[in-house]
């Protein structure tokens, strides 16, 4: 289905390097939300996003965004592609876009959990946050939720600094 491979890669190339507009240290590539990016043998440029939260906000703009790369890199045909099969997960985002979550003082997640049928916890889950600004593990959850639904806000008790928090999915 490709057809020339320099150009496909360009295309990729592109594509990975479209910024996060909810964490903008990261790129839709560090995130893993970019899927992939093909080449048709008509000429348009595929890619395939695969949102972090079913109805994430961010979705449309993630949209434009790589097509308006793409289109100004010179691919006049750009179609966008929501994947949602199979469904985005937190061990998706690269180790590089582990590490920008910790250079910026956002604490990365943890492995997914996977397997089986998702339990139901009616009591809060207690699990260990490494504060991304001093590395202590003596950390509480202030809020469920932060600036967007993918985090949650944390405080050090170490250092005292609050940060943010990427959920596992």
């Amino acid at each position: 289905m490709v057809t020339t491979l320099p150009a496909a890669r360009r295309a990729r190339h592109v594509a990975e390097q479209v910024p996060d507009p909810e964490l903008p240290m990261l790129t839709l590539a560090d995130l893993g939300v970019l899927r992939d990016v093909e080449l048709t043998e008509d000429g348009t440029v595929v890619a395939s996003l695969t949102p972090t939260y079913s109805g994430c906000p961010a979705m449309a703009e993630m949209r434009a965004d790589v097509a308006a790369r793409l289109r100004a890199a010179g691919y006049a045909r750009v179609e966008i592609r929501t994947v949602l099969d199979p469904p985005w997960t937190s061990d998706w985002i690269t180790p590089a876009g582990r590490r920008k979550l910790t250079e910026h003082g956002i604490a990365p997640p943890g492995p997914a959990p996977h397997g089986g049928p998702v339990r139901l916890v009616l009591s809060p889950t207690r699990h260990a946050v490494t504060c991304p600004r001093c590395g202590s593990a003596n950390t509480e959850e202030t809020s469920r939720f932060a600036a967007t639904s993918c985090k949650a806000l944390w405080r050090c008790r170490a250092c005292r600094e609050p940060f943010e928090y990427v959920k596992e999915i």
